[in-house]
């Protein structure tokens, strides 16, 4: 067997900048510590699950080695792009099976169209992906919840003799990490640091609780909302302090996200909507607004309720995040009323389409700090709204991005600043 080409994978369409790899010495480990367990256990590559694979080293490695029918799960829908691209770039979603069909897949690629001769299978964090499974390999998440969730389903659904192999960079990793592995197996056993990364193997899965413990849900009476979360998504079922300044700010403003004074609409609106005693935003009846990253909903849930006639868009790129929309809408009786999905900065949605957009950006791109994930969402925040279309955005004080939202979307107005947060409301320029 050749030596994987890791060099040749990108993150495209995810950020890319010369400080970020597509693959790091985690990757490596566990791709070699799984060769040498199929080996010594005979498996085949459908009994293999692969959880948390960036861009696509772990599985693409695997299927370089001979394995087919890898079972896969990826938070981010950048990753699932990017993973199909590598694999095609590497020619292997062109092999043909034995009767020479094809089986290669495209970006479209989900578990149902896969087919018997796929390389890999995606799968969302569920019983398909786990059934039977007597390995699984893991990219260690940032989030304690996450790798909570994680556990349940491995020791939930996989086979009695499953063992689970989890890794990360020494950096990263806590003692908290082997606890909660704990909980969900007997036997848990950290190995030696190797290239500053290290895996924990965990075997013989526990007996777990009749019902999952994700999502959970908290209420938050002064938003009148209930908000659902899975492990993975930013911030749980609490609010975070960004989203609440964002919150308290359109509160104050009664909702109608306008320019103070009732009789202030927004630009290119009908001025006689405006005023209305039902609370509604002024100028536009049934608009659309779109809650860019929406985490677990709570912007578009609140909107939606407060904003009957509207139709919402809640889009985020993590699974994790739009399956704990989903339950948020569901919880608070709006679901028939907003539209979750799973995409790239909305990159599905047509362009000036929307008359607000809402947005919390991250400054993360996964443990590292780097303003360009924020950028991207400007810039789809840019391509989505209608000319004078308003973009309210809440980020860190410290950040300064009025300018940069000035440049890419439109004339920028701060309209509230605390000493953490700004929020700032930006007309997007005539096309």
């Amino acid at each position: 067997m050749s030596e994987f080409p890791y060099e040749r994978l990108r993150r495209f369409p995810d950020v890319e900048a010369p400080e970020l790899q597509a693959h790091d010495a985690t990757d490596l480990l566990l791709v070699e510590r799984c060769l040498a367990h199929v080996a010594d256990h005979d498996l085949t590559g459908s009994d293999i699950a692969v959880i948390g694979d960036g861009y696509g080293a772990i599985t693409l490695a695997l299927v370089d080695a001979g394995l087919r029918g890898i079972r896969l799960h990826q938070d981010l829908a950048t990753g699932r792009r990017a993973l199909v691209r590598n694999a095609e770039e590497l020619g292997m979603l062109r092999t043909l099976d034995a009767d020479g069909a094809s089986a290669g897949v495209g970006p479209g690629l989900t578990a149902s169209s896969a087919g018997d001769g796929a390389p890999f299978v995606p799968h969302e964090l569920d019983a398909a992906l786990l059934t039977g499974v007597r390995l699984v390999l893991l990219q260690l998440p940032k989030a304690l919840a996450e790798l909570a969730e994680i556990a349940d389903a491995v020791a939930r659904w996989a086979a009695d003799d499953v063992v689970l192999i989890a890794g990360g960079r020494v950096k990263h990793m806590t003692l908290a990490q082997n606890e909660i592995l704990a909980r969900s197996f007997a036997r848990v056993q950290p190995q030696r640091a190797e290239r500053k990364s290290r895996l924990i193997v965990a075997e013989d899965p526990r007996d777990v609780p009749e019902a999952p413990p994700f999502p959970v849900r908290e209420t938050h009476p002064e938003f009148g909302v209930t908000l659902a979360a899975h492990g993975g998504a930013f911030a749980g079922a609490r609010i975070d302090v960004g989203t609440r300044v964002l919150l308290d700010v359109l509160t104050d403003r009664r909702s109608q996200l306008l320019m103070d004074g009732p009789g202030d609409a927004r630009e290119g609106a009908d001025s006689a909507d405006c005023g209305r005693s039902d609370g509604q935003i002024c100028g536009v009846v049934n608009e659309i607004v779109i809650d860019l990253g929406c985490g677990t909903g709570v912007l578009a849930a609140v909107y939606a309720l407060t904003h009957p006639d509207a139709r919402v868009i809640a889009t985020d790129r993590s699974a994790a995040a739009v399956a704990s929309a989903r339950a948020t809408m569901a919880a608070n009786g709006v679901a028939d009323r907003v539209q979750v999905t799973h995409d790239d900065a909305g990159s599905d949605l047509p362009d000036a389409s929307a008359d607000v957009v809402l947005l919390n950006p991250p400054f993360h791109l996964g443990t590292s700090v780097h303003t360009a994930a924020a950028t991207r969402l400007f810039d789809a925040a840019a391509r989505l709204l209608r000319s004078g279309g308003e973009l309210w955005t809440v980020y860190n004080s410290s950040l300064a991005y009025k300018g940069e939202l000035t440049r890419r979307v439109g004339r920028t107005e701060q309209v509230h600043r605390t000493p953490k947060f700004t929020v700032t409301r930006s007309i997007r320029s005539e096309r």
